[in-house]
């Protein structure tokens, strides 16, 4: 018995002194195993702050490569490159070009298919931490000169568009501003929607104007139409707190603003970053007036043309008699002020020995205290070629445009009204009644201003964009080409109002899809800067003895 008890108490001993052992072993292992992991999650927080710090760098490389491309419009020379220190990293970074300026299609990004003169870039970032690790990104960029015609719709200021009868248009629309989107009865957009501000369904603030209760649809990527109504009555915008995401899943990345990177379109220019200097005079040394590139101009009633070979002649008592060049005086109701024209006779033009040479005409009347001096474009259904007429006045057009065997054309100015062919000098003072318009046709792009909204007052939008005199009630406006708006107007700045001046025409609206060839663009065709980011690469981390 007592040799029993003996042998169970031996037995028990050496069970608890080999429990004893391997819970020793287990403590070693854990405490190893502890600190592997604690080492290991060392190097990973190492490798994301030099993954964040290198991000800096090559996000500051595209900081700077932007700013420069804002200031004075082209890329800067020398390309950006230095160094920094960010929380105990050492951060090098430095952007570098990978080849000739191309033409050819963009192929990522808010504008992809749009074709333009490409330049490819890359920005690196690189960090380097106190204990040797380091990391490195790098971000692919495009910089493209892009035709600004290739866009049914471009605003430099806010975009405003709310029609009152239904309305579809197709190609692409872009505000360098917010866009504010609203109907009475409708309105489709077939194209890409981008904004460098936000993307809004209703009215801008200070519009004065209600809110319609019509649909507005924006065509995704597999071409169908995407209400911005959700089912529950409210609408998918820019204040929707998940508004990225849903607005990529409902439209497919075809609808994007400044909450999925769109930036600011900037056109190239030389002199200063205001585009109204584009319709401004040479005067003063501004380089970026088209008044630089005409090459027949007509200045105060003077007409200048220059030769194939570079020599400019006076012109003007030779254009007078062959009828392609006079003066008239009608009333503009919505500026409540006389006009006094320049009128060019397109048909007379056609077939003169001083149609512009490269397909530019520059025009303008100095402005004074009494009436508003303008341009008007007369008998212009045919053109004999591409033409762009630029003038810094206010420009009208009277009757059918370019309607005939169409021809790449178009228009820049102060701004833009349409008179219809039945139009009347005589009747233009008179009541609305007794100016009834007739329908028209313009196959033109247009370049123009227009005013503020604010303080209750509407500019318009863009279904007003082109501006009106006439009753126009059940006729209709064809119109094809590109609208864009670059600046204010200065001389016919009076506000945007309805049912005095003029009623709106039926609108038979689209987009010149001629001018996605660029062979068949207006003479002349301004471009604008994108700076696109095309994606980013991580090529690894290096830890210092590894």
């Amino acid at each position: 018995m007592s040799n029993c008890l003996k042998n169970e108490r031996g037995f028990v001993m050496i069970v608890c002194l080999a429990l004893l052992l391997m819970f020793g072993i287990l403590g070693i292992s854990s405490v190893m195993q502890s600190t592997s992991d604690m080492n290991v999650a060392g190097n990973q927080l190492r490798d994301v702050s030099a993954l964040y710090a290198a991000e800096a760098g090559s996000e500051k490389a595209y900081a700077l490569f932007r700013a420069a491309i804002d200031a004075t419009a082209a890329p800067p020379n020398p390309l950006p490159a230095g160094t920094f220190t960010l929380d105990r990293y050492e951060v090098d970074y430095e952007v570098h070009s990978t080849g000739l300026a191309v033409q050819r299609n963009l192929t990522s990004g808010p504008y992809t298919g749009l074709y333009g003169l490409v330049t490819e870039y890359d920005l690196w970032g690189h960090a380097v931490g106190a204990t040797g690790v380091e990391n490195e990104v790098r971000i692919r960029m495009e910089r493209a000169l892009i035709p600004i015609f290739q866009f049914a719709i471009f605003y430099d200021d806010q975009l405003e568009w709310h029609p009152g009868p239904p309305m579809t248009l197709n190609g692409r629309v872009h505000s360098n501003g917010d866009t504010y989107l609203g109907s009475n009865s409708g309105l489709d957009i077939d194209s890409w929607l981008t904004a460098a501000g936000g993307l809004f369904h209703g009215r801008a603030p200070g519009s004065g104007q209600t809110l319609g209760s019509g649909a507005v649809r924006i065509k995704d990527s597999h071409g169908s139409f995407q209400d911005m109504a959700n089912g529950d009555g409210t609408w998918l915008d820019h204040n929707d707190s998940d508004w990225l995401n849903k607005s990529t899943v409902r439209w497919g990345g075809r609808v994007q603003d400044v909450a999925h990177g769109v930036t600011k379109l900037s056109l190239p220019l030389e002199t200063n970053d205001d585009p109204i200097s584009i319709i401004k005079p040479a005067t003063g040394g501004n380089t970026d007036s088209y008044e630089n590139k005409a090459t027949l101009k007509i200045i105060n009633g003077q007409a200048f043309f220059q030769s194939a070979g570079g020599t400019w002649s006076d012109v003007t008592t030779a254009m007078i008699a062959e009828g392609s060049l006079s003066t008239s005086t009608f009333y503009d109701g919505r500026e409540l002020k006389n006009v006094n024209a320049v009128n060019i006779d397109v048909s007379k033009l056609n077939t003169s020995a001083y149609w512009p040479t490269n397909g530019i005409v520059y025009a303008r009347q100095t402005q004074g205290a009494g009436n508003l001096m303008a341009t008007r474009l007369l008998n212009a259904s045919t053109l004999k070629a591409g033409l762009t007429v630029v003038s810094d006045n206010p420009l009208y057009t009277k009757g059918d445009y370019n309607s005939v065997n169409k021809k790449p054309a178009a228009l820049m100015a102060d701004a833009y009204t349409i008179l219809s062919g039945i139009w009347s000098d005589a009747a233009s003072s008179g009541i609305l009644t007794g100016r009834v318009a007739a329908g028209t046709t313009v196959n033109a792009a247009f370049i123009s201003g227009n005013t503020n909204t604010g303080g209750g007052s509407y500019n318009g939008g863009v279904e007003n964009f082109p501006r009106f005199l006439e009753k126009w009630d059940t006729k209709t406006l064809t119109w094809k080409g590109s609208m864009v708006q670059l600046w204010q107007s200065q001389y016919a700045s009076n506000p945007w109002s309805y049912g005095v001046y003029y009623t709106a025409p039926n609108r038979s609206w689209s987009f010149e899809t001629d001018f996605l060839d660029p062979a068949k663009l207006p003479p002349g065709t301004p471009v604008v800067n994108a700076v696109v980011k095309k994606g980013w690469a991580n090529p690894g981390t290096t830890v210092a003895g590894s």
